[in-house]
């Protein structure tokens, strides 16, 4: 019998934290984050990190476990994770599964296979040498002619996913794109059930305006400046991520703060963008629009829905 698993996706500041909390409470779950930037420690104000204050006594992994230094990526993730859902169904509780690194939630729903990839890893450093002496516009580049359905998807600065879709192109033949497809075409191997929080534009935006204008107030530049203090390369994948890259042209006095902060939002609206084309595109599910009810509506259809998955049983009391 398949164990039950829920996530819950969707773009940055549409409310999944608090949702997947309130969630959470309702059923007996547990919550496992699939985002590539919360796993580092040091890194709580720009990645949106859920204070204990928010989690409410609801336990959450996959967070704060590395350094941000140390390497992170989808095998990582998929090995981390599955051990946590062991441990959840273990408790006789349930796994939910939340972010919006879309990737990483493909690849722990369909259980995608990237061993085949792992053993030569001469062309990925070839293409990190590239994007280094010649920048990543050029690595860009690459992909957008082999792959440009899922170049499309992902920003011309995120070298680790641009590398890992020219790489597996180079290594199998095939279209980063046409393997997605494929994976999604497999069964998971879990009775999952997933919910995507969505939001009209407009109102996403604004929002993203308000949550960043609050990193501010809570510490973020003092955030940054601590991380570079203790000797973090703006260079690293973690420094580059949004929410901390932005603010390096300001210690560098290249920038005013004003410019680095409308940086940041902007970026974080074209990433905003990004992940909902690619949650439309690569992924199915229960789309609820967060922008037409509120937490108790959303959890209403919620509930309807994991039992119409055969998620939760009918007769839950709970």
């Amino acid at each position: 019998m398949k164990k039950p698993l829920i996530v819950i996706g969707g773009p940055t500041a549409c409310g999944k934290t608090g949702f997947s909390i309130r969630l959470a409470k309702e059923i007996g779950g547990e919550v496992i984050s699939a985002d590539s930037m919360q796993i580092y420690r040091y890194m709580d104000i720009g990645t949106a990190k859920v204070t204990p204050e928010e989690a409410d006594g609801v336990p959450h992994y996959l967070i704060d476990e590395l350094n941000p230094d140390e390497e992170y990526n989808v095998m990582l993730f998929q090995q981390k994770a599955k051990a946590y859902m062991e441990e959840i169904w273990a408790k006789g509780r349930i796994p939910i599964l939340v972010g919006g690194t879309g990737f990483y939630i493909n690849a722990l729903l369909y259980d995608n296979d990237f061993t085949e990839t792992e053993n030569d890893t001469s062309y990925r450093e070839e293409c990190y040498r590239i994007a280094k002496e010649e920048g990543p516009q050029v690595l860009y580049e690459r992909l957008r002619k082999i792959d440009p359905a899922y170049a499309e998807t992902i920003h011309a600065n995120n070298v680790k996913r641009v590398t890992r879709a020219l790489e597996y192109h180079y290594l199998t033949g095939q279209r980063f794109s046409e393997h997605n497809a494929e994976q999604k075409e497999r069964e998971t191997p879990y009775n999952a059930a997933v919910i995507l929080l969505t939001m009209e534009r407009e109102a996403l935006y604004a929002r993203i305006e308000q949550r960043i204008d609050l990193m501010m107030q809570q510490g973020l530049l003092a955030e940054v400046k601590g991380l570079l203090d203790r000797g973090y390369s703006p260079k690293l994948v973690s420094m580059q991520g949004i929410g901390y890259k932005e603010f390096v042209p300001y210690f560098n006095g290249d920038c005013t703060l004003d410019e680095a902060v409308t940086q940041l939002k902007t970026n974080t609206r074209r990433f905003a963008k990004r992940q909902l084309t690619w949650f439309r595109r690569q992924i199915e599910g229960l789309w609820i629009d967060m922008s037409k009810t509120d937490g108790a509506g959303a959890l209403a259809q919620t509930m309807t829905y994991l039992k119409e998955r055969g998620v939760l049983q009918t007769n839950n009391n709970s």
